[in-house]
Order: structure tokens, then sequence, then C-alpha cells
């Protein structure tokens, strides 16, 4: 039972918060509750008194607030991103925050204040009805009473607590209450006019005003707004102009002005990341690689190029300075969201089942002459591969990674299995990381400082929010390389001129580059949810997502 001191709602409104609390502790209540009542009879308050004390350390689950958006001029792209943001995952759509949740199955409650005084409240009130879909979401919507909105949600059949009924009141205190308060207008800030046309005028106005005017602007000034749009909320919770200018560079289209790109560049001056390139759904030239599920920079053979798989499992090559094509692999895998490539050119991926599934790269040399001829057997990789394959089998994997000296899987148990490349046969090894599915991996060789080989370094995150790190043959570090409250989406490791790199994506939406030596850390919002990372040996951090694959370089 909690000690915490119970504070009292303004203007008596005492039944109605005990009402409230009892409807969000109540697991047979209807899902959604409507506030009602005519205009300034104080359902603002009676909901800002809610979350203030549903967000209180130690409040109850049953009764804890996790998220809130006031509604007041903004539209539903404003919203979607105000409340990603604060559940910890990342969407631009109404369509990707549903997703979202509906993959997320913990219990959450959402306020939505001021729901008629929207930029779009017929919208708006489509994406509350969507919300309501979800069994485990409740809902808290502010409504006038006999309003369209509150006609269109009451045929959900919500709980309705219309304020203007006595019942919600303790009499008494309202009128001690208005004494001591005397009745004020509400203060909304002026409408801004902003010019959507200048990226200058766009990246250094208030974010959340600019996503409400490009809504509901019926042009696309330009390829900014669909940019914009594109980009979600990481320029929501930009504060610095500078980084906006080069999130907003990074969705820019070919089909925009080719203007704006310059002039984003020289906006962009001072942003701590600066862009290599970026393709975005639509190219042409060079073209749109497809929506990217996995990634995997090239070595040997392959160097200076970056593999691509897309959702349907076909696997692009590119080059990593420009993006230009460099072919494919002969057959898509059919099923792909993990990739690794192997010394020679074997492109492993698992499959469904979580068994290895490999292809070789075209592009990887062949044996010739005297050799090929001598060749009748199979090589030491092909012997690996065997040797992988039928441990894969007997143990099933979620995610695979590899270097130059070692293949590492992941399991839903949160075990790492190590093999190194350069044993025949293949001795694995195993080490427990995490006390949850591991969604993300990534095998590093690092230089010794006495001149020995190079030493693999094995990272894994998973929905524990943890990095753990991992050198097969010792014990794993015991403490988290970084941890948030938000599951790992994806990870890169790569040694780049002497210093290793770690880039971590995490669920909602935020990238990381460490330098590893250093500790220095360059964190990076894209925009769409991340799927896969890369680092090149240039430099160079590739990030794919399902609309864009973009190339920077951290500053």
């Amino acid at each position: 039972m909690s000690d915490q001191t119970w504070q009292r709602p303004a203007a008596g409104r005492e039944p109605a918060a005990a009402a409230l609390l009892a409807w969000l502790a109540d697991p047979a209540a209807p899902r959604m509750c409507l506030v009602t009542g005519s205009a300034g009879c104080g359902k603002s308050a009676l909901l800002a008194w809610l979350v203030a004390h549903g967000s209180r350390p130690g409040t109850p689950t049953e009764r804890r607030v996790h998220a809130v958006a006031p509604l007041h001029g903004i539209g539903p792209y404003g919203a979607v991103w105000d409340l990603a943001q604060q559940l910890g995952t990342a969407a631009r759509t109404p369509g990707e925050l549903i997703a979202a949740l509906a993959a997320d199955q913990r219990p959450t409650t959402i306020v939505l204040p001021d729901l008629d005084h929207s930029a779009d409240p017929a919208a708006m009130s489509e994406l509350v009805l969507a919300l309501a879909n979800l069994q485990h979401v409740r809902l808290l919507a502010e409504v006038t009473h006999g309003s369209p909105q509150a006609a269109l949600l009451s045929t959900r059949a919500p709980a309705v607590m219309n304020l203007d009924h006595t019942q919600w009141t303790d009499t008494a205190r309202l009128a001690a209450w208005q004494a001591d308060h005397p009745a004020a207008p509400a203060q909304h800030p002026p409408d801004v006019a902003i010019d959507l046309d200048d990226p200058a005028h766009v990246v250094g106005a208030d974010p959340m005003t600019v996503t409400t005017q490009y809504e509901t602007s019926p042009t696309d000034h330009a390829g900014l707004r669909t940019a914009w749009l594109r980009a979600g909320q990481s320029l929501s919770n930009e504060p610095h102009p500078a980084t906006r200018a080069l999130i907003l560079q990074t969705a820019l289209g070919d089909s925009a002005d080719p203007r704006l790109a310059d002039q984003l560049t020289e906006l962009a001056a001072d942003a701590p990341w600066s862009l290599v390139w970026s393709r975005v759904s639509g190219d042409i030239r060079p073209p749109w690689p497809g929506p990217v599920r996995a990634l995997a920079a090239g070595n040997d053979a392959l160097d200076g190029a970056v593999l691509l798989a897309d959702h349907q499992g076909v696997v692009r090559i590119v080059n990593a300075a420009d993006a230009a094509p460099q072919g494919r692999l002969p057959r898509p895998f059919p099923s792909i969201h993990t990739l690794a490539l192997l010394p020679g050119g074997a492109v492993l991926t698992l499959n469904s089942q979580g068994h290895l599934d490999t292809q070789h790269s075209p592009a990887a040399p062949k044996p010739t002459g005297i050799r090929a001829l001598l060749d009748d057997g199979a090589s030491p990789a092909e012997l690996f591969l065997d040797t992988v394959r039928a441990y894969l089998t007997r143990q099933p994997g979620q995610i695979i990674a590899a270097s130059g000296t070692l293949l590492a899987s992941a399991d839903s148990a949160g075990r790492v299995h190590a093999l190194a490349l350069n044993h025949t046969p293949a001795r694995p090894q195993v080490a427990t990381l995490h006390s949850t599915p591991v969604t993300a991996l990534a095998v590093m060789d690092v230089t010794t400082s006495d001149g020995a080989d190079p030493l693999p370094l094995v990272y894994s995150g998973g929905t524990d929010g943890q990095i753990r790190v991992w050198s097969p043959g010792h014990e794993p570090l015991p403490t988290p390389v970084a941890t948030r409250e938000v599951p790992v989406s994806a990870l890169a490791a790569a040694e780049v001129d002497g210093e290793p790199i770690l880039a971590i994506a995490w669920m909602d939406g935020l990238v990381e580059h460490h330098s590893l030596s250093s500790g220095t850390v360059h964190p990076l919002r894209p925009g769409p949810p991340v799927h896969a990372l890369a680092l090149t040996t240039a430099g160079s951090l590739i990030v794919g997502t399902d609309e864009m694959v973009a190339c920077l370089r951290p500053c």
C-alpha cells in the first residue's frame, strides 16, 4: 500500500477523481472513458490532476498514467509523435503507433485532453477509435458534451463522466475554491505564421507548430512537407535547428527541389553529424534499394560495399561511398531479419526456424587455373559452414553476426553462441548474457597492444534494454556496456582507424555511436524506426529503415 499523501483535485472534484481512480483499477470497466461537460466546466483541470497523480513514483501499476498528449491545436501526426516518445517507441503515423502498441502487450493508459480543439477533431477521433481496438490500452479522452466527437466515440460504449452533473462535485469545496480562484479565460499561444517553403524558417520554428501546419497544408512545399512527415518524431524531439536541418536533409527525396539539399547542408553545418548520402522511398538517381531489414558491411573482395536485405529477402549490394548499385545475390532468402558476411564472400542468414541459410556473393573471387582444377574437395570454409549448419539445427538462433575471426548467434533464451572461424572442427562456446530474448548482435575483432591475434568481442542487446559484451574464452563483462528502459533493435561494431566503435539502435528511434576508447557518444534520431545498422571501415554509419537508408558520419 502506498504511503504517499493524497493530493486533492481542484474545484471540489474529489468525487470525480475517486471515480476515475476506481475506473483505472477495475479490470471489468470499459477500456475507454470520456470526460465531458460544457465548455469551461473543469475537464482539463481534472485530467491534469489525474496525470500528476498517476505519474508519481510508486504509483500502483493499475493506476499509472503512461502518456498524455494535450491535443489543443495539434493534428494526428503531432499527437502520434508525442505519444510515441513517451511510450518509448518510434512511430511517425497513426498506423505505426497502433502496430508498435499491438506488439507490446503491457497495460498502457493514455490521456488525451482537449480533443475538440485539436487541428483535426474528426481525424483525431479516428485515432482514438483505433487505439480503443487494443485490449491492453485504456483511454481517457476529454470531449465537450454534445460535440460530433463525443457522439462518434460514444459508439464504442465507453464509460462517460459528464462534469455538469452534480454527483461529480463536492459543492461546498467548489464554492470555497471559486472564492479563492476567480474565473479566468484559458490562455493559448497565438497562431504563428511560418514560411513552409523556407527551410531556414522551418528548422528554426517550433517543431510541433510546423508539424501541424504541414499536416493541414494542401501542397508539398517543394518536398519539405514530405521530408518533414517522413522524419517524424525525431524532429519534434530535437531542440537544435542545425540537427533538425540534418534530419530533414536525410529524409529529403530526389524529387524535391534540388536547391533544398544545398540549403539544408548549410543549415546543418553545426550539427554533430554530417550526411554522406541517403536514399528514400521513390528515389531513382540512384534508385532506392527498398525497405531495409538487415545490413552487413563488406569485407575482403566486398570491401567498400554494403549488403542490404529487404522485406522480401532480396539482398542488394551497393557502394558504401555513394549507394551506387553493384548487383544482388542470385536468389532471395525466404525469410530474413539478420545478415552476416564471412571472409571469402559467404553470406549468411537464419530462416524462420532459426536454421542457417547461405549464399555466395557473385562478387567474391573464385579459384582459377591449376588451383581450380585441383580443388576437388570441400574447402575449410565449406566444412566450417557444415558444422555451423548442423549446430544451428540443434540450437536454433534468432540473430547472427560475424567478424573476420568469429561467427556468433543468439537465441530467445538470452544465450549467445560463438564459433571461431579458424577452428576445424568448430568448437561452440556459449554464454548467457540476458534474461530475455536477444534482439541484436554484433562481432568486432579488436587489435591487441602486444601484436597478437585480434581479440573477438561479441556485443548483444535484448528486450531488457541492456548491451552486454563477451570475449569467447573469457567470462562476460559483469556490467552492461549501456542500458536504457527501451529494447535494443540493432547493433553494429567495427574497429575504425584503431578505435573500437559500437553503434546501438534503440526501439524508440535513438541511435548512438560509441567510441569505446575515448568514451565519446554521438546520439542521433534519424526518424523512421531503425531495423539495421552497419559500420564501414571508412568510419561511416549506415542506418536502415523501411522508407530510408542513410550513410552518416559523426563530426
